[in-house]
């Protein structure tokens, strides 16, 4: 399921689950299909590239809670620890 952006300027969802197709997921702002793309993330001077959603209009992006909790958190612990 779609959850809640975690950054703190944004209080609202960034998306949703289509209820016509629950296999797509949808940008709050534009209403339009969220699409797969490669993003780069950077931290502290490194980066890493990772396949979000991102929606086509506004270009917003979704990142899932595995992905900040999973990967995202590990390179962070690892970064931080040199």
């Amino acid at each position: 399921m779609a959850k809640k952006s975690n950054t703190k300027n944004n209080k609202e969802n960034t998306a949703k689950i289509d209820e016509n197709d629950p296999g797509t997921i949808v940008c709050t702002k534009c209403n339009v299909p969220m699409e797969p793309i490669d993003v780069t993330f950077k931290y502290l001077k490194r980066s890493f590239r990772h396949k979000v959603l991102r929606c086509p209009k506004c270009g917003q992006v979704y990142v899932p809670e595995d992905l900040a909790k999973g990967r995202m958190a590990e390179v962070e612990a690892a970064l931080e620890e040199k």
